[in-house]
């Protein structure tokens, strides 16, 4: 049975996903702050405890994990937060920043070789066309100086592709066999635009969104393609196939250039594996 780690499934994406990995016949590790909710909505996953803005709780659920686990076949980065106040992580990052990326690349550090024991593994990294909009202030991470929210968001977008990329990079020169491949969901309902977006963005949205979006049900197939398609290779970005890739049918989409960038890859990982503490053991893998 194939074992997949979701990070956010107590709604939207990562709950379609879950459920959809669940009806797939996949074990699945419901990583999330709410695990009694958690086991609410998906009977049959096993719901733990994981809060991404804070490194502590990340490093305590690896180590739980492990306790019960010797592999993981599938970890699917999908839990995020959009257009905050700013606010800080319990580590002092900004949480976008702190949720959407240094979390993940912690997580993913700490179960790495769990993957490298799993049958044909895969990470997905979850990013958003936004991306193409972000800018990485490599100066200002955590909008000490200037901070406007979409814009954070957007930086932590283009951080999610970067890694994603980065981490395809390093596993290939390592001989590695996990696969690390990046999903957006196109403009997918949910409630994350609400329950974090300020301001006039959070009217635009709310008008927008039942015109425009599609269900979370839909938004969810180009991760559930990276996570589980075939052919899928290491390196690959997948997302809806129709206008602008704000809906429709999975297909590979073309990363921003700034994604690409092998320099600015290097660098994320540099000042992530800084701020996170977490190493990754790529010889083992």
């Amino acid at each position: 049975m194939t074992v997949s780690l979701i990070t956010g499934t107590t709604s939207g994406l990562g709950l379609a996903t879950a459920r959809a990995l669940l009806d797939r016949g996949h074990q699945v590790i419901a990583a999330v702050r709410d695990p009694d909710r958690a086991a609410r909505l998906l009977p049959g996953a096993e719901a733990r405890h994981l809060d991404l803005a804070d490194l502590d709780s990340v490093h305590d659920f690896a180590t739980e994990l492990r306790a019960g686990h010797r592999h993981l076949d599938l970890l699917i980065n999908n839990a995020g937060v959009m257009g905050m106040p700013r606010t800080l992580t319990a580590q002092g990052h900004e949480l976008q920043f702190g949720v959407n990326h240094l979390g993940h690349f912690a997580l993913t550090g700490l179960l790495l070789d769990l993957l490298a024991a799993g049958r044909a593994p895969r990470v997905v990294t979850v990013s958003s066309t936004l991306h193409r909009k972000g800018k990485l202030r490599f100066d200002d991470l955590t909008g000490a100086r200037e901070y406007q929210p979409m814009a954070a968001y957007n930086q932590s977008k283009l951080a999610n592709a970067a890694f994603g990329l980065e981490l395809h990079r390093r596993l290939t020169a390592a001989g590695s066999p996990i696969r690390s491949v990046l999903a957006h969901p196109g403009f997918s309902r949910t409630n994350l635009q609400q329950a974090g977006t300020v301001g006039g963005n959070r009217l635009l949205l709310r008008i927008t969104a039942p015109l425009i979006a599609q269900p979370a049900e839909r938004g969810a197939l180009p991760i559930l393609h990276a996570a589980a398609g075939e052919p899928v290779r290491g390196g690959e970005f997948y997302g809806p196939s129709g206008a602008g890739e704000l809906r429709g049918a999975p297909k590979l989409v073309e990363p921003s250039a700034e994604a690409r960038d092998p320099e600015l890859g290097a660098r994320l990982w540099t000042v992530s594996e800084q701020l996170t503490g977490v190493r990754y053991a790529m010889e083992s893998v």
